[in-house]
């Protein structure tokens, strides 16, 4: 059983491929909160997020007797994720967008970041301020902008991993990725 701390997301995957179903757990430890978030950031009814999270872990499951490392697992898992999106938005006929602030129930809940106790309440607030424009400015983002953005964020994936996982060519997820960090930044500073 593999325990490791520093054991890579490949070989963790070739492991699990091999029968080690605690290399599993260490990859979905590993991984579940960065591909709920970029689930979350583009679908708008948790319910749905909870289901397409779950099938992009059971899509893993079921192809991991055919795993063979073609890149980073990263791209790997959000490439799963991607396309379990793009099956969704099929079925439903149109791309559904997150709007961060929606205060209806079925919105989706972003973690605020905990305030430390000697935290002044003013830092906190700000904090929270910022986190908040920066949920809204991603939210005004076209659809191809945002996942870039949220892949390099939430995924930590180059420009060349984001490409693989949306099918796109290299130049086209630079370009996504580019206006996306000019409108977030933009944004920021019109903000201050």
């Amino acid at each position: 059983m593999v325990t490791d701390a520093t054991v890579s997301d490949e070989n963790l995957m070739l492991a699990y491929r091999d029968g080690d179903a605690g290399a599993f757990d260490h990859l979905y430890r590993r991984h579940k909160g960065g591909v709920y978030r970029y689930i979350l950031r583009q679908c708008r009814e948790r319910a749905v997020v909870d289901e397409l999270f779950q099938d992009v872990w059971m899509n893993l499951i079921r192809a991991r007797e055919s795993y063979t490392v073609q890149a980073k697992f990263t791209t790997y898992i959000y490439k799963l994720a991607h396309n379990r999106l793009i099956d969704h938005y099929r079925k439903q006929g149109q791309a559904q967008l997150v709007s961060f602030d929606d205060d209806s129930e079925d919105a989706p809940l972003v973690a605020e970041p905990a305030a430390a106790p000697r935290d002044e309440p003013e830092k906190h607030l700000d904090i929270k301020q910022q986190a908040a424009q920066l949920l809204e400015l991603m939210d005004t983002l076209p659809l191809p902008q945002r996942e870039a953005f949220v892949m390099q964020y939430e995924g930590e994936m180059s420009v060349e991993e984001i490409a693989d996982a949306t099918g796109v060519t290299r130049e086209t997820a630079k370009s996504r990725l580019r206006y996306a960090m000019v409108k977030i930044r933009q944004g920021l500073a019109s903000w201050h």
